[in-house]
C-alpha cells in the first residue's frame, strides 16, 4: 500500500536550486523530493550527478562523455559540489519537515551504458566492470542516504528512485558502442535482477517504451515509474501481475514540457482507465498508484514545472475522492 498520491520524477528547469526546492515542497508536499537541475552544467546532469556518488571510481568528462579516471579531478569535484549545495538547500528549505522524502539517482544499467572505461568501450561492454560499478554505486547511494537522514532527521520514509531510461536498450542489445558503429550485446535478465536487488525497496523509473515489468517484479522493487502514454495493451498483463504482487505504480499523466493542461479529471483519466482495464476495484486505486509528470521537467519552463506538479496533486485528489464516479464518465 502506498501512502503518497503525487510527486515529481526528478529534474527541474533553471539553475536556482532553492527555488526548485520551494516549488517541490509547496506543490507535492505528500512526497517531496530533491530536484536535479541539469542546466547548471557539468556534474549536474543525471549521469554526472550520480557518478559523483561512486566509491573509488572517479570520473571525468571527455569529448565523448563521462569516463572513468585514474583519480578525482575537476569534473568529479564539480559533481560533488553541486550535490553538496543541493543538500545544503534541502536542509534550509526542509527545516522542520516531517514526512517522506524521495531521492533520485541514475540506475546501474543506464549508468553502465553511459560511462566509458578508462581505455576501452563503455562499462556495459565488460560484465566484471558492470559488477564493480553496481557495487560502487550501491555503497555510494547508501552513504548518500545516510547523509540525507543526518541532515533531515524528520524524514520518516526515505524513498530511493533509480532512473533507468536505458534499461530496455540494455536488455534488447540496442545500446551503441563508444564508437557508435556497433551495438553492445544484450545483458542477461538474471544479471539485471541480481544487480537491482543490491538496492532494496526502490522505485525504478523508466520513461522509455518496453519497460521490463516482469523483470522488475521479480527483482523485488517497491514501485515502477513509467509514462502512461507509452503503456500498450501487451503491457497490461505484466502490470496487473505487478499490482497483484503488491508493487506500486508511479504513473506519468502530465506532459513533461509546456502545454495547456486540462482539468483535473482529464489528467486523472489515464490512471482511471488503466485501472478499469486491469479489472481492479476502484476504491483500491488511491493506495496503488502515484501520479507524476511523464518524465523529468528539465525541458519545461519554471512556471509550467510548478503547474505540472500542481496538476498531478489535484488529479490525485480526484482519484481519492470518488474514482468510481469518474470511471463512469
Amino acid at each position: 500500500m502506498l501512502t503518497w498520491e503525487a510527486t515529481g520524477v526528478g529534474s527541474h528547469p533553471g539553475d536556482d536550486h532553492l527555488e526548485a526546492l520551494r516549488v517541490v515542497f509547496g506543490e507535492v508536499p505528500g512526497l517531496p523530493y530533491l530536484p536535479e537541475l541539469p542546466a547548471r552544467g557539468v556534474g549536474a546532469d543525471l549521469v554526472g550527478r550520480t557518478a559523483g556518488l561512486l566509491v573509488d571510481l572517479p570520473v571525468e568528462v571527455q569529448p565523448s562523455g563521462w569516463r572513468l579516471a585514474g583519480r578525482p579531478g575537476r569534473d568529479h569535484q564539480r559533481a560533488v559540489d553541486h550535490l553538496r549545495r543541493d543538500l545544503d538547500g534541502l536542509e534550509e528549505v526542509g527545516d522542520g519537515y516531517v514526512g517522506p522524502l524521495k531521492l533520485q539517482v541514475c540506475g546501474p544499467w543506464t549508468l553502465a551504458g553511459a560511462i566509458e572505461l578508462r581505455h576501452g568501450d563503455k562499462v556495459l561492454s565488460d560484465p566484471g566492470a558492470v559488477r564493480d560499478l553496481a557495487a560502487s554505486l550501491a555503497q555510494g547511494v547508501a552513504d548518500h542516504c545516510a547523509e540525507v537522514r543526518r541532515r533531515m532527521p524528520g524524514v520518516t520514509d526515505l524513498v530511493l528512485q533509480l532512473d533507468e531510461p536505458g534499461l530496455p536498450g540494455v536488455l534488447n542489445g540496442t545500446v551503441p558502442t563508444a564508437s557508435g558503429f556497433g551495438r553492445l550485446l544484450a545483458a542477461e535478465e538474471w544479471r539485471v535482477e541480481e544487480s537491482l536487488r543490491a538496492f532494496p525497496d526502490v522505485v525504478v523509473h523508466c520513461c522509455a517504451p518496453s519497460v521490463p515489468y516482469a523483470l522488475l517484479r521479480r527483482a523485488g522493487v517497491r514501485a515502477v515509474s513509467t509514462d502512461a502514454s507509452l503503456i500498450r495493451r501487451r503491457d497490461e498483463e505484466p502490470i496487473g501481475e505487478l499490482v497483484e504482487a503488491g508493487v506500486g505504480l508511479f504513473l506519468g499523466v502530465v506532459p513533461a514540457t509546456d502545454t495547456r493542461l486540462p482539468r483535473s479529471s482529464a489528467v486523472a483519466r489515464p490512471a482511471l482507465e488503466l485501472w478499469r482495464r486491469l479489472g481492479f476495484a476502484p476504491e483500491e486505486l488511491a493506495g496503488k498508484i502515484v501520479l507524476t509528470p511523464a518524465c523529468g521537467l528539465a525541458g519545461a519552463s519554471p512556471g509550467y514545472a510548478r503547474s505540472a506538479l500542481a496538476a498531478c496533486r489535484k488529479a490525485a485528489q480526484v482519484i481519492k475522492d470518488d474514482p468510481a464516479r469518474d470511471l463512469q464518465e
